[in-house]
Parts: structure tokens; sequence; C-alpha cells
């Protein structure tokens, strides 16, 4: 058990350091940014589902069996993401590179990442509860989908009005509530019998919500370019191969 709290705080913190990376962002170049930006969109898509669909659900079916009560999991963790999207406006800007963001919406968008980072670290320390490898995977999935995520993030949060200093410290200090996140769910799980599998489902169906609701419609937008089309699915499924690869640590 000592194993499963070092693990996962150490992996939550790792994910709330990633929001320091939208500060290397300022000195790439615009259009630059946003090439990379949209691969690494694909990257991320992949590697979340990969890791719903190889890792999540896979342990989950092998504990309580692909019955109704698995696929109502599932589609809780779909819903909830639905939900939390609708009630406090919690959008991923993947693209945040043009002025227009007024200061309310770059505060909502700080309310928005409370709560996202801390149902992260629910995910993070739930997937460690069933092994350390699967843990090792979702953490991999988050960190991907953080990465593009919190330079969104950071964006928002400059043409909203912060300095980049203030926009640096207030998008760490909502990225800590992943620590919070882990720290509930192990106390949970330690306490109720069979909610690791329950999680474990809800975090494929958040995963699932989460590529498909948001990463993958940015992968359409703009006019089509075939060679771009085709490096998009080529990231989708790198992003898939290294959640299948990970599966050689079991």
């Amino acid at each position: 058990m000592d194993n499963i709290w070092l693990y996962s705080l150490a992996s939550v913190l790792i994910v709330s350091v990633i929001s320091l990376v939208g500060v290397i962002t300022l000195s790439i170049n615009v259009e630059k940014l946003r090439k990379l930006l949209i691969y690494l969109v694909s990257f991320a898509a992949g590697a979340l589902l990969g890791d719903a669909f190889i890792h999540l659900l896979p342990e989950a079916v092998e504990e309580a069996g692909f019955g109704v009560a698995i696929s109502l999991y599932v589609l809780f963790g779909i819903g909830f993401s639905f939900l939390i999207e609708k009630v406090v406006h919690w959008h991923h800007f993947h693209y945040p590179l043009d002025e227009g963001h007024v200061h309310p919406f770059a505060i909502m968008n700080l309310v928005g990442d409370l709560v996202h980072n801390f149902i992260d670290g629910i995910i993070i320390a739930a997937s460690y509860m069933i092994s350390i490898p699967v843990g090792i995977a979702t953490t991999i999935a988050v960190i991907l989908h953080e990465i593009p995520q919190e330079i969104s993030d950071f964006g928002v949060l400059l043409h909203g009005g912060f300095t980049k200093a203030k926009a640096l410290f207030y998008n760490f200090l909502t990225a800590l509530t992943a620590v919070l996140g882990a720290i509930a769910a192990l106390l949970i799980g330690s306490r109720i019998e069979g909610i690791t599998i329950s999680l474990a489902a809800f975090a494929a169906g958040a995963f699932i919500y989460i590529a498909g609701s948001d990463l993958i419609p940015e992968l359409h937008k703009g006019k089509f370019d075939w060679k771009s089309s085709l490096m998009q699915f080529v990231a989708i499924v790198l992003g898939v191969l290294v959640m299948y690869t990970l599966l050689f640590l079991e």
C-alpha cells in the first residue's frame, strides 16, 4: 500500500509540474506552435483511447466481468465529464493564440481546471490501486493530454489579462488539486471494497469522452489537408501503440 501512495503522489506531482510547460511556448513562432499542437492533440487522443481500451477496461472486466455494472460506470464517466464541462464551462482551447479572451473567462478557466485536475488525481490514484503498470500507463496518458491543454490554459490566462508570472503561478496552483484528488481516492479506496474497479471503469469513460468530445473535434477544424490528416492519424495510432507497448510492463 505504501508503494501505491508513493507512486500516486509522485505521478500527480509530475503531472502538476507539466502546468509550467506554457512558458516554453513564448519563444516559439505562433504558426509553428499551431502545427505542433495539432499533432500533440492527435497523439494524446490515441493515448487516452488506448489507456481506456487496453488498460483500464480490461482490468475492470477481468475483476468484475463485463456486465451491466461496468457499462454503467463507463457511461457515468462519460456523463459526468459532460456535466462538468457544462456546469463550469470547462473548454479545451488547444489553439488559444488569438486576441479577444476576457478576464472573466480566464477566471472560469481556472475554476474548470480545479475540477479537471482533481479528477485527474482520482483517476491516476485509482489506476495505481489496480496495479503499478496500469498506474504508469494512465499517468503517461494524462501527461500527454496535459501538455497541449496546459499550453492552451497558459494562453487563455495571458489573453485574459494575467501577467506571465501570475499565469504560471495560478496554472500551477490549480494543477496541484490533482494531489488532493489522488489523496481522496487513496483514502476512499482503502475503506470501500470494490471501489477500485468502479473508478477504473469511470476513468475509462472519462478518457473516452475527453478524446472523443474535446480532442478529436479539434483535428477537424480548418481546411482539409490530406498530408496533415494522415499525420494526425499516424499520431493517434502511435498514441495507441504506446499504451499497447506498456502492456509488456505488466
